[in-house]
């Protein structure tokens, strides 16, 4: 074991330094221990919204084509007299459009 203190991590806010160099060592393993637990429950919350917004990907309306994304709303378009719908989306800079049909299709 070396006799010189550690060396913190460049990341760590100085205060934080500061504020360790001055606890005692009872303290800092309480610090350590608490400072993990934390860690582990911040990366559970985040597993578990990542997981969330994956079950929200994965539900796609029935009539949704497989080369449209689910963020698509539909647009309706009106050309002579006559009401179409179409699925429509950004990509980027540009907004792209697949045609999805007639806004009555009894009509």
């Amino acid at each position: 074991m070396s006799y010189e203190p550690p060396t913190p991590p460049a990341n760590l806010p100085t205060e934080i330094v500061n504020t360790l160099n001055e606890t005692d060592p009872e303290q800092l393993r309480d610090v350590a221990s608490y400072a993990e637990a934390l860690a582990e429950h911040k990366e559970r919350e985040a597993r578990l919204e990542e997981s969330a917004d994956q079950e929200e990907v994965e539900k796609r309306p029935d009539d949704l084509p497989d080369n449209v994304p689910v963020k698509a709303t539909i647009t309706i378009k009106e050309i002579n007299d006559n009401r179409y719908e179409y699925w429509q989306w950004r990509d980027g800079d540009q907004v792209k459009s697949k045609y999805k049909g007639p806004v009555n299709p009894d009509d």
